[in-house]
């Protein structure tokens, strides 16, 4: 139902809401990303903590999003699709785009590279993990072959590293000397802004994903695929947007930060807290997987460009989205049927 049944269910009608919704979602991000600065500022968080919690929670709230009404929807391996797929694109085009916007090349630090990077790595793993042990000890009678079922017990694994990230990033910032505040920081307000951004969001991706699945059944494209190439696409532009701003900004470790902050909410905190609302959800290890290992190749690809001399230079930040490219040219060639390399879905 588009907008409860006020307009006809019509493919250009949904394709309008696609376009529609996510210029809602880049405008509700940006008010996110504001509010987010303001506070960070205000509280005295190091630049690291702020790109990768604070601002990385405001704008990884489009793909939360997709993943609680997805899994209320029955669709949750297109959820899954969004979150990977979104994870992907932040990992190989943001830092890219960010590259390029940035004067001179894109800096980095041990902290980005040591602490955000490799992180992740194990966020990337700890998912895995809970998939396998779905498949290993709750199977999906009903299902494809390697089908799960992710309860809400099992869902706290990777709930529970995300825990011990939180609390990595606590220490960093009882260790921070924060600058004095020179400016005044009206509360009040940016808890406003930070709510209502949260609220447009919530909105515009409830209709987002009502309008992918409706088009998606009319054009025969399978769901996990629907929701790498285009809920990802929508969802991951509050993660460009913040990025960008940030390097044009000068401010590279909170570019990437949000980058590495944002795949780690995902992953660890926005699947798990969908199950834990639904229950319990299938999901299908054969799409999966496969897509999780793309992600690995392309994390393992962001980790050695930043590890040469601490930088990304405007060359690397070329072959990232060349990288992505060879990916969607996969992607298609998977569901024009060319290839056969990603089972299920």
């Amino acid at each position: 139902m588009v907008l409860g049944g006020l307009l006809p269910d019509a493919t250009a009608v949904h394709v309008l809401v696609v376009v529609v919704t996510s210029a809602l979602i880049w405008l509700g991000s940006g008010w996110l990303e504001r509010a987010a600065e303001a506070l960070s500022l205000h509280y005295g968080l190091p630049a690291v903590v702020q790109g990768s919690v604070v601002v990385a929670l405001g704008s990884s709230f489009p793909e939360f999003a997709s993943v609680v009404f997805t899994a209320l929807a029955d669709t949750f391996n297109m959820g899954v699709g969004a979150i990977v797929g979104s994870a992907i694109f932040n990992i190989l085009v943001i830092p890219a785009l960010s590259g390029i916007a940035a004067e001179g090349d894109l800096e980095a630090d041990r902290t980005v590279v040591y602490k955000e990077a490799q992180f992740y790595m194990i966020a990337v793993s700890a998912l895995v993990i809970t998939f396998a042990l779905a498949v290993i000890y709750i199977p999906d009678p009903t299902g494809p072959a390697l089908a799960g079922q992710i309860t809400r017990p099992l869902a706290m694994l990777p709930l529970l590293v995300y825990g011990l990230y939180l609390f990595i990033q606590w220490q960093d910032v009882g260790d921070y000397d924060a600058p004095e505040v020179t400016e005044k920081i009206r509360l009040r307000r940016e808890w406003g802004r930070l709510a209502a951004g949260l609220f447009l969001i919530l909105v515009a991706v409830e209709q987002l994903v009502g309008s992918v699945e409706s088009l998606g059944q009319t054009f025969g494209i399978p769901e996990f695929l629907a929701g790498v190439v285009i809920v990802a696409a929508a969802t991951s532009l509050p993660d460009t947007l913040v990025s960008v701003r940030s390097a044009k900004a000068g401010k590279a470790r909170t570019s990437l930060g949000n980058v590495l902050g944002s795949n780690t909410f995902d992953l660890l905190v926005a699947i798990p807290v969908g199950v834990l609302i639904v229950g319990t959800v299938t999901v299908d290890f054969a799409a999966a997987v496969p897509m999780l290992g793309v992600l690995t190749l392309a994390t393992v690809l962001l980790f050695a460009i930043l590890r040469t001399d601490l930088s990304m230079t405007r060359p690397e930040a070329y072959a990232l989205l060349l990288a992505y490219g060879v990916f969607v040219a996969w992607i298609i060639a998977e569901t024009a049927g060319v290839t056969d390399l990603l089972k299920g879905g």
